[in-house]
């Protein structure tokens, strides 16, 4: 009788690894935020983690692409690997019929991100002057915020309900603009504003800037 070969089952190998992977990025970040980027090593992440060093270069390469781990982490909210437009903040702007209310609602889940991402944007934004690693990684931060803009803004345009001497670029070029960490970072963190404050502001400002 030939014998029945059993199909391998890698999920709990997958599982495991993703496990591994989250371990380390959630270690990269407490690193990150309480000692800076350059007294971070992989060796430190990989002992907070629990892992070889090894298994941290295998998995990213470098420390700079650690650091935009940790960005795509904290700018989503979660490990899930689910495309910006997928998520439900993106469909309910999509499904929402008035432009005010689709302005609106991207403005309150921008708040939120920043809250979030702030940190790891500008220690990646500051760091890049004494890490020339980084430079790259910044310049992936600002060239996706980019396409995201511009999607966003080719989307609201097409309402017919915005400003009527606004074209796409310019409507890009504002949101891209004022969901910069650097308005973030004199608002909230300089000056001290609540995100309640904040997220006032920019809806209205984004309101005022792209509505009639």
């Amino acid at each position: 009788m030939a014998e029945v070969k059993r199909s391998y089952d890698a999920s709990g190998r997958r599982e495991q690894a993703a496990a591994r992977r989250r371990a380390v990025v959630a270690a990269a970040q407490e690193l990150f935020a309480r000692d800076g980027f350059r007294a971070t090593t992989i060796a430190s992440v990989a002992r907070t983690a629990g892992v070889s060093a090894e298994s941290v270069y295998k998995g990213f390469g470098t420390k700079a692409a650690l650091a935009k781990a940790v960005f795509d982490r904290v700018i989503a909210g979660d490990d899930e690997p689910v495309p910006v437009a997928e998520r439900a903040d993106a469909k309910a702007i999509q499904a929402e019929p008035d432009v005010r209310a689709k302005v609106t609602l991207y403005a309150e889940a921008a708040a939120a991100r920043q809250v979030r991402s702030a940190g790891v944007q500008i220690l990646i934004r500051d760091g890049r002057h004494v890490d020339e690693t980084l430079e790259e990684v910044w310049q992936n931060l600002l060239t996706e915020r980019l396409t995201g803009m511009t999607m966003l803004a080719t989307h609201l345009h097409s309402t017919g309900q915005l400003r009527a001497d606004l074209d796409v670029d310019e409507v890009r070029d504002l949101l891209w603009t004022y969901i910069s960490v650097e308005l973030y970072e004199l608002l909230v963190l300089n000056r001290g504003w609540t995100l309640d404050r904040y997220t006032t502001w920019l809806t209205r400002t984004l309101v005022s800037a792209l509505c009639d």
